[in-house]
């Protein structure tokens, strides 16, 4: 699924790509790899655009929430921030002197604490991709129909990336597994469970390839604002 390397020359490329997943639960039809797959997926289309070093992913990251369901395996936040900070500071005293923190998993609510406490630092700058105009774009360019909010986890827009960019990974069923759960209030103390039996949050009968590819497409034309934060805009 992943390379073992990346055979990209590697040399004078100051911005380094960090794709941050998750392995948990995705209801009937996705992998346990799927937040993975994403931010690699995501990740590689940056690094087919713009002269970036293309990192491995991070696999394990903050799924506490989905703990309920078998195959779910976490790490603390203390845990991923000190992954996440080593890991720039090797590329810091490597030469790559930006880090862009590509995240798949919504609960690393972290990751924009690391990128907060990076900020004003003259060695090492970083930062957090996609963000949330990033993705309003690229759905908007997909033509997404479900809400940001509605389509929260084994969705739309997830089943839509994967049907595109890796669709022997997606089992029988997404076209009759929609559910929503619009109150959602208390999942950080009670978790995922007490809001959906099969694990989906969303509509992933709605998904095509089409939506996917457009979504890819729509994150790497967003990109090009984050290499300016770096004083190496492409225009």
């Amino acid at each position: 699924m992943f390379p073992s390397d990346t055979t990209v020359d590697a040399r004078g490329r100051s911005v380094a790509v960090l794709p941050v997943g998750s392995t948990e639960q995705h209801g009937p039809h996705l992998p346990l790899a799927t937040d993975s797959v994403i931010a690699w997926t995501i990740a590689s289309e940056i690094a087919a655009t713009y002269p970036v070093r293309l990192l491995p992913p991070i696999q394990f990251s903050c799924s506490q929430e989905h703990a309920d369901w078998p195959g779910t395996v976490s790490v603390s936040a203390r845990t991923l921030i000190s992954i996440v900070t080593d890991i720039a500071e090797s590329l810091r005293r490597n030469g790559v002197t930006n880090v862009v923190l590509v995240n798949g998993h919504g609960g690393n609510y972290v990751l924009s604490n690391i990128v907060q406490e990076s900020g004003g630092l003259a060695a090492q700058k970083m930062a957090l991709f996609p963000g949330r105009d990033d993705w309003a774009f690229a759905r908007e360019k997909a033509g997404i129909e479900t809400s940001a909010y509605s389509d929260m986890h084994a969705g739309e827009l997830e089943t839509s990336i994967l049907l595109h960019a890796h669709p022997d990974l997606i089992r029988p069923g997404y076209e009759t597994s929609d559910h929503l759960a619009e109150d959602r209030r208390h999942m950080l103390t009670l978790g995922l469970a007490p809001y959906t039996s099969s694990g989906v949050i969303g509509r992933p009968s709605l998904a095509s390839a089409r939506k996917g590819e457009l979504l890819l497409t729509g994150l790497a034309e967003s990109f090009r604002h984050y290499l300016d934060l770096f004083g190496l805009g492409t225009a």
